[in-house]
């Protein structure tokens, strides 16, 4: 199964409410699997953010979060899961909270796909609990996994479109201004 991310992130645990330092994966089956160490042996536990995760926050957004000691508010990642839960992560920069946000939203929109070139079509594949494709080949020919993105259904590229008009009109409106002493001369 394919990667989406990994590193190390400072997680809020549930029971106890006390920041513990984690290596986290993000696969693309939208599982978030923390372990003790980078090596991988040592699984802690799982998240499915694919069917659970309702919204991602990251930075300013994380309202009512106290980062861990030394960690900026810019730095946290908040996940909103469907229960009411929350799981609340922190990274080192804003840029790294910003990618795993991100991240984590491309991951609750991925689907596996898989192109059958006998029919010409493409089924969806499930994956299992272990982040692994199962395909047994029907016609004894070779069988191409996809991983297609769904289109983006949370109006990022509506806000970034209307951010960029603004900002062009508020340029065009500004130059004019600087005209402005040439025409009272």
């Amino acid at each position: 199964m394919a990667l989406m991310r990994s590193g190390w992130l400072w997680r809020k645990t549930s029971m106890l409410k006390r920041w513990k330092l984690n290596w986290c994966d993000l696969w693309i089956d939208g599982s978030l699997v923390f372990y003790k160490s980078d090596t991988r042996k040592d699984y802690e536990t799982r998240v499915g953010l694919k069917n659970t995760c309702v919204s991602v926050k990251s930075g300013l957004e994380c309202a009512g979060v106290t980062p861990p000691d030394s960690h900026p508010r810019e730095n946290l990642v908040v996940a909103t899961m469907r229960d009411g839960s929350d799981v609340i992560l922190c990274a080192n920069s804003e840029d790294e909270a910003l990618a795993w946000k991100l991240t984590i939203m491309e991951a609750r929109r991925s689907t596996v796909l898989m192109y059958d070139p006998h029919d010409d079509t493409y089924q969806r594949v499930g994956v299992d609990n272990h982040n692994n494709v199962y395909i047994t080949p029907g016609h004894g020919g070779a069988h191409h996994v996809w991983v297609h993105h769904e289109t983006c259904e949370d109006g990022i590229g509506e806000s970034v479109a209307l951010g960029l008009l603004a900002g062009m009109a508020a340029g065009a409106a500004m130059r004019s201004f600087l005209w402005m002493p040439f025409w009272f001369c």
